[in-house]
């Protein structure tokens, strides 16, 4: 248990990277349903996440693959509960494919 406990830090910060992702994509998609120009959203949004996470991935990291696989299952763990927060609204509407008897 010892040995676990210095890696609590790194998990702490993949949540957080794993939530400023995930948390900026949803915001992002939100802007692009209002924006006329939400190509440029994605875009800058897709390039300024994915930097950051990375250079926080590197950062964290510093050399120990330990501390990497603790920070990227706190980035995993951010994706479901943001998953689980951000679900399917009650204004969504199942789309189906199949044609009609």
């Amino acid at each position: 248990m010892n040995e676990l406990l210095p890696l609590a830090p790194a998990l702490l910060a993949g949540l957080l990277l794993g939530a400023l992702f995930f948390g900026g994509l949803w915001w992002t998609l939100r802007q692009c349903l209002s924006s006329p120009t939400p190509a440029r959203w994605l875009l800058g949004s897709l390039v300024l996440r994915t930097g950051i996470v990375l250079a926080g991935f590197y950062r964290v990291g510093d050399g120990q693959w330990e501390r990497l696989v603790a920070c990227l299952l706190g980035f995993l763990i951010a994706r479901l509960i943001l998953i689980r927060l951000t679900g399917p609204s009650a204004t969504a509407t199942e789309v189906s494919h199949a044609p009609e008897p």
